[in-house]
């Protein structure tokens, strides 16, 4: 989004894993193409990126390439599907016997653990341990990834977590197998919020400070190896994991090694080469450049396409003085040329110039245009107009946040050049990919504007998509998914009627109008809608790409004995 998700948040996050955070909308559109055999099982299925995990320890990293590595060692009550079930964007039980029951009133929701858990180190999961690695999420320092648990939960005012304050008395755990959420409010998609990666157990008062910086306690199928931050991640079998408590995550492979580091170019060309050991990895999505080269009938056999989820966007940070007019920021949305940030972005093979914020794939989308252009050119005569109006004809200058990536750099030298002739001078600041989202998360870290993604992290309804990127009673000093900083009554309150519908349809109607609603303000502009192209080693099985978080825990080898 994811995503960004920033905090994970932000999303398009590791360019050469998968794209962001949990995607959304109904049934979602399949990737088509090769690795659809049938894996095996054994083996070491490789991962070939660009750059690091934001974290290994959940309760910090929020963004797709992250989230897809959590599921293959963290587990939580709930989870979203697997990415070949029927609606891999329904939310299943995991940890849990089923899905949580919910009190007459709403404000109560009950979860039944199933017998027989442990981590890697063989201690038992209980309910407990559920409840200290949920609370975590509160924790000033530690808790800057998803937003939901402290959202919706209920906690006592002021309260900072485990390490800081204590014990949170709104999770009951009346017995070991059993755990009861107290809500602020009802809040009907309250099992969506327990498939969040943070929403997961550890072992009672680890985890504090840097614990989980370089190590990790695991209880999903995978467990941690060795980890050199920058360079690598080998990821090994958890014994103490029991395949009968888990119906998601089939676990294919012996081991997994990510390979980090490496030039998005280089990454291609041995994924196109697909020798050695390459024949048993995957990658992120296929660079603009080495499109064309994808033509061969053996190319093409292992090519896998994906939908797009995700908005790519501009944020304006509405606190700065540069853009708190909200004429001027209606003006850079008439100004920008998104067939030129298309064309940044790969192309109409890779991507289409978004003008609404929910992209079509997600329920809830409005299809609208306030800021028309030919052939989504940009209209430069509007823009004019507006800045006279706002006293600023003569132009102006602001700094530009962005990620040292490739692509994100060609997006950003084009809006550079579709502002110019408006006298507006962008200055581009160049972030490192694995600080990024933490480091525009953080508000006094951030400049005027920022190119980022986002994604919903559940597919049920637009609610994840619009209230953590505007409502302003969640803009926080770390892990902030509101880089617009925009803090509107009207939008607040829309949001709050909106969240307590319990007709999803009319909700995602209604969500379709606050997104127009909040364009009209422009505190950011959409960019393009990113899609993927994805061409995974000739050996690899079950794989089903996503530009928002391919689910690896179903991918595995035909041939482990090869590479």
């Amino acid at each position: 989004m994811k995503k960004t998700r920033l905090a994970g948040v932000l999303a398009l996050a590791t360019t050469s894993i998968l794209l962001l955070s949990a995607c959304g909308g109904g049934a979602a559109p399949q990737a088509e193409g090769g690795a659809s055999g049938e894996p095996a099982t054994g083996g070491t299925v490789h991962m070939l990126q660009n750059a690091d995990f934001s974290y290994l320890d959940p309760a910090r990293g929020f963004d797709g390439g992250v989230n897809a590595f959590y599921r293959l060692i963290y587990r939580g009550l709930t989870m979203q599907a697997a990415g070949n079930a029927e609606d891999p964007n329904a939310i299943v039980a995991d940890l849990a016997e089923g899905l949580g029951e919910q009190s007459e009133d709403g404000l109560k929701w009950t979860y039944t653990l199933k017998e027989g858990l442990k981590f890697d180190n063989g201690d038992p999961i209980t309910s407990a341990e559920v409840k200290f690695g949920i609370s975590r999420a509160w924790d000033p320092e530690i808790g800057i990834g998803s937003p939901y648990l402290k959202q919706v939960i209920d906690a006592p005012e002021g309260y900072e977590g485990p390490y800081v304050t204590g014990d949170l008395p709104t999770i009951e755990t009346p017995d070991e197998q059993t755990i009861v959420f107290n809500l602020k409010a009802p809040f009907p998609e309250f099992d969506n919020v327990l498939a969040q990666a943070n929403a997961v157990p550890f072992p009672l008062g680890t985890g504090g400070g840097s614990e989980f910086i370089n190590d990790i306690i695991a209880s999903g199928p995978y467990t941690l190896d060795s980890y050199t931050p920058g360079t690598a991640i080998k990821l090994v079998r958890n014994e103490n994991w029991d395949p009968d408590t888990d119906d998601v995550r089939e676990a294919y492979p012996d081991a997994w090694q990510f390979d980090i580091g490496l030039d998005p170019a280089t990454i291609d060309e041995r994924m196109i080469a697909g020798q050695s050991a390459d024949v048993n990895a995957i990658a992120g999505v296929v660079q603009a450049a080495s499109l064309p080269r994808l033509q061969t009938p053996q190319l093409q056999e292992r090519m896998v396409t994906s939908p797009a989820f995700c908005t790519t966007y501009m944020s304006m940070n509405t606190s700065k003085d540069v853009f708190k007019d909200v004429k001027v920021r209606q003006a850079i949305n008439y100004a920008i040329d998104r067939s030129a940030v298309q064309n940044a972005s790969g192309g109409n093979q890779l991507a289409d110039p978004a003008t609404a914020i929910i992209p079509a794939a997600v329920n809830g989308h409005l299809d609208y245009d306030l800021y028309p252009s030919d052939d989504f050119a940009g209209n430069t005569a509007e823009a004019e107009k507006l800045l006279q109006e706002a006293g600023v004809g003569d132009g102006f200058s602001f700094t530009l946040d962005i990620r040292s990536q490739p692509k994100m750099q060609a997006q950003a030298e084009a809006i550079q050049q579709a502002l110019a002739p408006l006298g507006i001078d962008v200055a581009l600041n160049v972030i490192d990919t694995s600080t990024y989202y933490e480091t525009i998360g953080t508000p006094s870290q951030q400049h005027d504007a920022a190119i980022t993604g986002w994604c919903p992290d559940w597919a049920s309804s637009a609610s994840t998509f619009l209230p953590p990127l505007f409502d302003g009673r969640n803009i926080t000093d770390k892990g902030n998914s509101n880089l617009a900083q925009i803090n509107d009554p009207a939008i607040n309150d829309r949001i709050d009627e909106i969240k307590a519908m319990t007709d999803l349809d009319a909700a995602n109607t209604a969500w379709g109008e606050l997104d127009k609603q909040i364009m009209e303000l422009a505190p950011i502009a959409p960019l393009v809608l990113e899609k993927g192209v994805f061409l995974p080693g000739e050996n690899i099985a079950g794989y089903s790409p996503s530009t928002s978080m391919t689910d690896l825990t179903i991918v595995g080898l035909t041939d482990p004995s090869r590479g």
